[in-house]
């Protein structure tokens, strides 16, 4: 199999980063990142990928459009009921604090590279760590362009943490915040939380081991307890539930409202999520509907993805769901808990030493008074999905990052 040729992967930057690649350069790259965060419990791909100035300007607008979708009065309506009444938490700030919108690269009906909406997800990622990886390429690959970067609106990876510390630390002492995760150092995204930590000066604290009293939260540090302000959520609710963890001291189950700020409020991973699919009408994103919704089943269903709302990270996804299956999600209990997605192909436009990679990028934005697109995320693949079990042994895949030339 060989890559698709296209100007938007700016092919003579990739061949001359493919030229220069050695393993010894690789391995600096995970040095590099061992003595930034420790280890990553994920695999980090070889290579990051080039887009052009074009192909740029296109994610952006997809990502422009898809914001606007989820932000107009009738959508946040409706984004009530994405959150079920023992999950809710309150306190919610009126808007969400960070914003991850997932596209696939693809190719259009032109034969062209073009981005297409996979997920969406009102709740953090990789922030930190995705800072520590670019300086990683950067620090061990020459072939990457001077200029060109993963960052927007201006930032560079001296001002970067400059904008998440506006965000999550805002005007606060940063020992009175927290990233808040369920036992964070058994976590694959552990290194992310080392690297936030050191970049902003804060603490990350197991939510279990959080205390509350009089309607304000601790922390114990050195044998003292330290109030917590602001808290960089990072707990997943379905984690809770699978662990079997009461965690209502910190939630506010039963309507209890904290003395404590959330960079992050709970609510919004789920407002805005797998629920926001079929709310959204781009030319962006696939036909996208609630199974509740149905009123006929496509004939093509090999063409579709299935997916749960409460479950994550690729869980209980089935691509090409028989119509048994849709027909007995129907007459059960729960059919608007389930979307029907057209499947979106993802190209092999990523040349690498071996098979052609696919990529799918994440825009990741935070929000400081406006919404703030500021940096990105890649994943490279060359199984049937993105995940790690559909790409073992393989190389050149894994987490990565995208530059791009400086946009106006």
């Amino acid at each position: 199999m060989h890559a698709v040729e296209s100007a938007a992967m700016v092919p003579e930057i990739r061949r001359a980063y493919n030229a220069e690649f050695t393993p010894e350069r690789y391995a600096g790259l995970l040095r590099d990142l061992e003595a930034g965060g420790g280890p990553a419990g994920f695999r980090i791909s070889e290579t990051p990928i080039f887009l052009s100035e074009a192909l740029t300007r296109e994610l952006v607008t997809a990502s422009t459009e898809i914001l606007e979708a989820v932000s107009t009065p009738a959508y946040l309506t409706e984004a009530v009921r994405a959150v079920p009444p023992h999950l809710f938490v309150p306190g919610d700030e009126g808007h969400w604090a960070f914003l991850q919108i997932d596209f696939a690269l693809a190719l259009g009906e032109d034969g062209e590279v073009t981005p297409r909406l996979i997920e969406l997800q009102g709740f953090p990622s990789l922030y930190g760590f995705q800072w520590l990886l670019e300086k990683g390429f950067r620090a061990n690959f020459p072939a990457i362009p001077r200029d060109w970067a993963p960052y927007f609106g201006g930032l560079t990876s001296e001002t970067y943490p400059d904008a998440l510390r506006d965000v999550i630390v805002a005007d606060c002492d940063p020992e009175n915040v927290v990233l808040l995760e369920i036992e964070p150092e058994q976590q694959k995204t552990r290194i992310d939380f080392h690297v936030t930590d050191r970049m902003l000066g804060i603490r990350t604290v197991c939510a279990t081991k959080v205390i509350e009293r009089g309607g304000r939260l601790f922390y114990s540090e050195g044998g003292r307890e330290v109030p917590i302000e602001r808290i960089y959520n990072r707990v997943i609710f379905d984690e809770v539930e699978r662990k079997g963890l009461d965690l209502s001291h910190i939630f506010g189950r039963g309507g209890r409202e904290l003395d404590v700020t959330w960079v992050g409020h709970p609510n919004w991973y789920l407002k805005i999520s797998k629920f926001s699919l079929p709310f959204i009408h781009s030319r962006y994103c696939p036909p996208t509907s609630f199974v509740s919704d149905l009123k006929e089943l496509p004939a093509d269903l090999e063409n579709y993805v299935l997916k749960p709302l409460y479950s994550f990270a690729g869980l209980g996804v089935e691509i090409g769901p028989s119509a048994e299956r849709l027909r007995s999600i129907q007459a059960g209990p729960n059919p608007q808990d389930f979307i029907l997605q057209r499947k979106v192909d993802y190209a092999p436009v990523i040349e690498t030493l071996d098979d052609p990679a696919k990529a799918e990028i994440r825009m990741m934005f935070v929000w400081k008074d406006r919404p703030r697109l500021i940096n990105n995320l890649v994943r490279l693949s060359k199984g049937k999905m993105m995940g790690v079990d559909f790409n073992k042994q393989r190389t050149w895949v894994g987490a990565s990052t995208a530059y791009h030339p400086p946009v106006g």
